[in-house]
Parts: C-alpha cells; sequence; structure tokens
C-alpha cells in the first residue's frame, strides 16, 4: 500500500529503525523474562547469555534454536553501537531471517506452557 505523506526513501529508514527497535526491546523483555523465571526454580542468570544458557539446560531453548539465540546477542550488541546507516540496514537484513522470529515464536510457547503447568 503506497502512502502519498512517505517518500519512498524514508519508507526504508523507517521500517529499518522499527524493525532494529522492536527486535531489541522483545529481546530485552525475553531475557528479563527468563532471568525471572529461571529465578523462580532457584537457578541464577544475570546477563542474557548465561539466561539463555541456562534456559537451554532447562529445555525451554530448542536445540534447533540454540545458535540462533547466541547470535541474538551479537545483533544486539551491534545494535546498541550502531552509529551509520548502513550498519543499522545490515542488521536489518540480518534480522528479516524467519529463524529469529520462529525461535522467538518458540520459546514464547514454552513459557507459556511452564506458565500454565506452575498454576
Amino acid at each position: 500500500m503506497e502512502s502519498p505523506f512517505l517518500p519512498e526513501i524514508f519508507k526504508e529508514e523507517f521500517l529499518i529503525e522499527i524493525t532494529t527497535k522492536r527486535f531489541e526491546y522483545t529481546y530485552e523483555a525475553l531475557w528479563k523474562t527468563l532471568k525471572e523465571l529461571l529465578r523462580l526454580q532457584g537457578l541464577e542468570c544475570n546477563s542474557p547469555r548465561s539466561c539463555f544458557k541456562e534456559a537451554f539446560k532447562e529445555g525451554l531453548i530448542d536445540e534447533k534454536y540454540e545458535e540462533t539465540f547466541f547470535e541474538m546477542i551479537v545483533i544486539r550488541n551491534r545494535l546498541v553501537h550502531i552509529y551509520d546507516e548502513e550498519m543499522a540496514k545490515e542488521v536489518y537484513l540480518k534480522l528479516k531471517d524467519k529463524k529469529f522470529l520462529l525461535a522467538f515464536e518458540d520459546i514464547a510457547e514454552k513459557i507459556e506452557e511452564y506458565k500454565n503447568n506452575e498454576l
């Protein structure tokens, strides 16, 4: 759908910004949710890497997504240090890979299952 209010050049910029910010927010919410969930199980983790490792050990992260979650750490760290448009575009193109969405969906389902079993 074409928008008469947004020139084509801005559409790509906004799409990149929105996509990377959504990834960043989702990533932050996920690792902090994992931190709390694992704390409730008596497990300690204080960083995304340690929380993802513990979540993998606990079966919250499927084996097929283990590397994807560690790639997310690298991407998130790059996002914090993006200073130019080209770097942002590079991250955006990487995030378009469906494996990231599938990994988020998979762990969300496992967290939901955990929540339902605990109640």
